[in-house]
């Protein structure tokens, strides 16, 4: 019966979230349960696809990239896959009827990754934000909004601009990482190897403008829904706030992480905060 396969493939989905973000893994876990595996499938899709695109420097990653964006487009054809993580996000695309231009321009700024180390213009960056991270937020907004036309319209633009934010703190804290072992940098005018305070700072004001967009969209998300994208929030907030505080010239040479003792108080702090309808 291909309930069963399906169940393993939602495993599969749901295992590789924990097994590559237990910071994210968490946050999900205060989703409701009714969406919770629907998150799990999307985020299994997305990390495969950056998983291609930014590991597997021993094997050939645009052909494993063709392979993949192939075996994608079949799945959402066919409404099924074997590759357990596709017939996960297939199952999800066509529940929530997750357009395909969102994923098409995610699967786009996926491409860029094999091609494109550097970002000269603030069009050539936001092009890529919005394919990397923007629509990420919008095909979770998809589930978060069952189907509701309006409420998605109304939060579209706060899910864009908090994709945004996570996208640039993650940028920000893995920038060791990009540059010397990608060779990449995603910040337009910026010598990442001279990162000094004041490129540092207009990064962070930048960040800290898409944060506050954010959050008003958190406000209005159904309750399903809301307590989960809070926590993430919060998470990230912590992580830009750690960033902040950190020289230019560490930054560049570590990786700023929030430890695990932080994380459990803030999420503590979440739940009471959603308790007392402070959010």
């Amino acid at each position: 019966m291909k309930s069963i396969f399906d169940t393993i493939s939602f495993e599969c989905s749901k295992n590789v979230t924990k097994s590559y973000s237990t910071s994210f893994s968490s946050a999900v876990k205060m989703l409701a349960p009714t969406i919770r595996q629907d998150i799990y499938n999307i985020y299994g899709f997305v990390r495969f696809a950056d998983e291609i695109v930014d590991t597997f420097h021993d094997y050939n990653k645009e052909n494993l990239f063709d392979l993949f964006e192939k075996d994608l487009s079949a799945a959402l054809q066919n409404k099924i896959s074997l590759n357990p993580i596709l017939n996960s996000f297939q199952n999800t695309v066509h529940k929530y009827q997750i357009p395909n231009t969102l994923i098409n321009a995610f699967m786009k700024s996926m491409k860029m990754d094999l091609i494109k180390t550097k970002y000269n213009t603030t069009a050539e960056f936001n092009e890529y934000i919005y394919g990397s991270a923007d629509v990420v937020g919008l095909m979770c907004l998809k589930v978060f909004v069952n189907g509701d036309d309006s409420k998605f319209k109304e939060l579209e633009h706060s899910a864009m601009r908090l994709g945004s934010a996570f996208q640039k703190v993650n940028f920000l804290r893995d920038l060791k990482a990009d540059f010397e072992d990608l060779s990449r940098t995603y910040f337009p005018n910026t010598d990442l190897s001279k990162l000094d305070e004041e490129s540092k700072s207009q990064i962070i004001i930048e960040i800290e403008a898409d944060f506050e967009a954010g959050y008003k969209g958190i406000l209005g998300l159904p309750l399903e829904a809301k307590f989960g994208v809070y926590t993430a929030y919060i998470y990230y907030k912590k992580l830009l706030s750690k960033l902040k505080k950190t020289p230019s010239a560490e930054i560049k040479n570590t990786r700023i992480r929030v430890s695990d003792y932080q994380k459990y108080g803030l999420f503590a702090k979440c739940y009471f905060s959603y308790k007392l309808n402070i959010i």
